[in-house]
């Protein structure tokens, strides 16, 4: 089991990544910052996220002190919005009830909010020279080529099983190198797709390279048909101003700002009445599909001209110039639509 370990902390001194932003640092603040930008999204994806967030908010501090729509528009466009309200409270938490101080322990870690045993274990390994696995995507695919792991990574049995054996190839040193080389194996060699097997250092022992299985292993997930949805959606003009309101805090596109939607059966000149606007004009505009991890949603504009009644406007809505939505925090096809419409945001 050693050797495994060692074969890999070798090959990441010499063909590992070294130039990513977050690394070099025992900052958990960025750290934490990182591990939960990378859940689901790419890094050449990340990278610019991830410095624009930083060069507002340098400190965890400057985090929990924000207005949480602030935070929700330096993420909008990086989608899985959860992941920025959880942070947001994760700041609060380490401010209220650790004095300002990251927890050192994986469990402590574990328990601020979106943290998972992964994410606390990395968090732990890199910044507090903790000796524990993690298990993220990239490690689950390299552990399930080499040992000839059967069954999806996620199913519980076969997680279990993978934790174990995450625990038992640890270093007795080094750790936090080991940890960094499982996860470039696995996203620079060791793909999904089409695996770079004649470079990878554990070839001469990965039962999937033996086997011919590298395109099997990790089994998928069983596969569902998406439930399908859909919504109509108020785009209300006013010269080059529209109509957005907030989202409830939960569910989709929790705390971000985006179009009307028309209830079910409703008159939509009529709801525009209730939204303190007088139609003059609807368009049908061509329909688009957004999907999400469990459904796919399919959005159907109304483009309504209209002019705001003499009232007080409705808390969480306002009229907003293109301008002023650049800085937004617009899901990415609110904003997709918006700038077809305007060419400038």
């Amino acid at each position: 089991m050693n050797s495994f370990s060692s074969l890999l902390i070798r090959w990441q001194k010499t063909h590992g990544r070294h130039d990513l932003p977050w690394q070099d640092t025992t900052d958990p603040y960025r750290v934490w910052l990182s591990e939960i930008m990378l859940q689901q999204t790419q890094v050449a994806t990340v990278i610019p996220y991830y410095r624009r967030f930083l060069a507002r908010l340098p400190t965890l501090a400057d985090l929990a002190a924000a207005p949480v729509e602030e935070v929700m528009a330096l993420w909008s466009g990086l989608g899985y919005y959860a992941r920025a309200r959880n942070l947001h409270a994760g700041a609060r938490a380490v401010m209220a009830q650790h004095g300002g101080e990251f927890p050192r322990e994986p469990a402590a870690i574990a328990a601020l909010p979106g943290i998972g045993r992964s994410t606390a274990n990395a968090i732990a390994d890199f910044c507090f020279a903790a000796r524990v696995p993690i298990l993220d995507g990239n490690v689950k695919r390299v552990l399930c080529r080499c040992f000839g792991i059967e069954g999806f990574p996620g199913a519980p049995a076969v997680e279990r099983r993978l934790w174990q054996l995450a625990a038992e190839l640890l270093p007795r040193q080094r750790v936090g190198v080991y940890i960094q080389a499982q996860m470039d194996l696995g996203a620079t060699l060791c793909v999904r797709g089409q695996p770079r097997c004649g470079e990878c250092p554990l070839a001469d022992r990965c039962v999937a390279l033996r086997c011919g299985r590298s395109a099997e292993l990790p089994q998928a997930k069983p596969r569902r048909a998406l439930p399908q949805r859909e919504t109509t959606l108020l785009v209300l003009r006013n010269g080059h101003d529209i109509l957005l309101e907030a989202r409830p805090p939960q569910g989709i596109w929790g705390g971000l700002l985006s179009l009307p939607e028309l209830p079910a059966g409703a008159d939509a000149q009529m709801h525009a009445a209730t939204l303190g606007c007088r139609v003059q004009d609807v368009q049908e505009l061509p329909p688009f599909v957004h999907t999400f991890t469990h459904f796919r949603l399919t959005l159907r504009p109304l483009l309504m001209a209209a002019q705001p009644l003499p009232q007080a406007a409705e808390a969480g809505r306002r009229w907003l110039a293109p301008a002023a939505m650049k800085a937004a925090p617009l899901p990415a096809p609110i904003r997709k639509l918006l700038k077809t419409l305007s060419g400038s945001l």
